[in-house]
């Protein structure tokens, strides 16, 4: 080697030192070291600190808590690469509280599809902002979250969470046709049980606001509280729950569900909804919560039975052009092939202004009493209003235009019998004589019908 190439050599080297030690003297370099420890109290640096990569609680840790300094800021840089910005697994007792979490989504987006129905979604959406796996005990407070390109939380296969006063804003990504793919808000998948997500706010959400969900084949969510959370501007379902036992859904609020429209994934089925459900879903009660300007459907009990639907409110003051994926109020169905709808109460809810009916019935012994169903079927199915086409079945034509409607089948047949229908107020375009109608191999003598007031609008 001549002394011109050692002369390289050497400036190279000390190059490559210098950048070596430059790193592990950065900030995040530092607080991955605090982090390292797994026990006590980490500070966050006051203001921002910029990441390349995730920060990771190590396995086993226990009795960590991480506390956001003088405004914390954990942020993505332009290269971040990474599956969240924090990532938490197979740890006990840990703390997030008082800090910021920013995600860079307009540099890091990449069109991501949903995968199939089989895979969790743990690991198939990149860029969330927390990530826990298969860890117990966890709390997090009092954080704010913007610009995240996955979800904002996820925890799969976690026991025992609370997520309280959180602030999630303009999150979520696109799939490859520009729609929405569901990311954004709070994921909670793979049975995950004990837990709670309240007193939150959840604002231009591309996909779901707070959502429960398991693959077929995986243990069910169990025992949940989703109560006094606020949505608004939220692409696809303010809440879902999704394949889940004994889920208390009460006093949250939403407007403006189903927006903006060019983002809804018409063509993956995602129709928005104030209150969805999916899987199998018993023992849950969806009560006292409120939505207005919902683009879809307020309720969507599809696999949800032995449970209870009471007290909501939901109101639509526009005109049907206002709501182009405008549904059902209310609608039952049954895809999840192990279970059978049954026993739903459904009762004291108010119901205003709808695209087609009220409430869409199949199964069997529910009881729906003293609902308000008020001015519905304002695209005026059959007749039709210019430019609002309703698309009735050949085979059902007074699905689109009924008030309460007894239906066949949803995804599987099983025809509305022994329906108790008593002192519901319903009115709207003809409901005088389209207030409570059947499928034509049905009739309404099947159920029992009492002191209901019907009315045209």
């Amino acid at each position: 080697m001549n002394d011109h190439q050692s002369g390289r050599w050497l400036i190279l080297v000390t190059s490559l030192a210098a950048a070596v030690m430059a790193g592990c003297g950065s900030p995040e370099s530092a607080l991955q070291r605090q982090l390292t420890k797994g026990k006590g109290v980490v500070t966050l640096p006051d203001g921002v600190t910029e990441l390349a990569r995730e920060l990771k609680v190590p396995p086993n840790s226990d009795g960590l808590e991480i506390v956001g300094g003088n405004g914390s800021v954990l942020r993505a840089g332009p290269m971040f690469n990474g599956r969240a910005i924090l990532m938490i697994q197979n740890a006990s007792r840990i703390k997030l509280r008082n800090f910021r979490i920013e995600g860079a989504r307009t540099a890091l987006e990449r069109p991501t599809d949903l995968p199939p129905a089989s895979t969790a979604l743990l690991s198939h959406f990149p860029g969330s902002g927390i990530l826990i796996d298969e860890s117990k005990d966890i709390d997090i407070s009092n954080i704010s979250m913007s610009e995240v390109a996955g979800f904002a939380v996820i925890a799969s296969r976690v026991k025992k969470i609370k997520i309280s006063k959180i602030t999630v804003e303009e999150s979520g990504s696109h799939n490859t046709r520009g729609r929405n793919n569901t990311t954004g808000g709070v994921l909670l998948e793979e049975g995950t049980d004990d837990f709670e997500v309240r007193d939150s706010t959840f604002r231009k959400v591309l996909g779901n606001g707070v959502w429960t969900h398991s693959t077929y084949l995986s243990q069910r969510n169990f025992r949940g509280v989703i109560a006094g959370n606020t949505f608004e501007l939220i692409g696809r379902d303010a809440i879902q729950v999704g394949h889940a036992n004994r889920v208390r859904v009460e006093n949250n609020t939403g407007k403006f569900i189903g927006y903006p429209f060019n983002l809804v994934d018409v063509e993956g089925g995602g129709t928005p909804v104030g209150v969805d459900t999916a899987g199998k879903v018993d023992e849950a009660v969806y009560t006292k919560n409120r939505f207005e300007n919902v683009n879809g459907k307020c309720f969507d009990l599809d696999g949800f039975h032995d449970g209870e639907v009471s007290e909501n409110v939901c109101i639509n003051r526009g005109p049907a052009a206002d709501y182009p994926h405008g549904h059902y109020a209310l609608v039952i169905n049954n895809a999840n092939q192990e279970m059978e709808s049954q026993l739903i109460s459904i009762r004291d809810n108010v119901f205003d202004g709808t695209r087609f009916g009220g409430i869409f019935v199949i199964g069997k012994n529910h009881k729906i009493l003293r609902n308000k169903l008020l001015n519905l079927n304002k695209a005026h199915c059959n007749e039709g209003l210019p430019n609002q086409p309703c698309n009735p079945l050949a085979n059902e034509p007074q699905l689109t235009e009924a008030g309460i409607f007894l239906g066949v089948k949803g995804e599987r047949t099983s025809p509305a019998t022994n329906i108790t229908i008593e002192d519901n107020e319903i009115s709207g375009f003809k409901m005088s004589t389209r207030c409570v109608l059947a499928a034509s191999i049905l009739t309404l003598v099947q159920s029992t019908m009492k002191n209901n007031k019907c009315a045209d609008q």
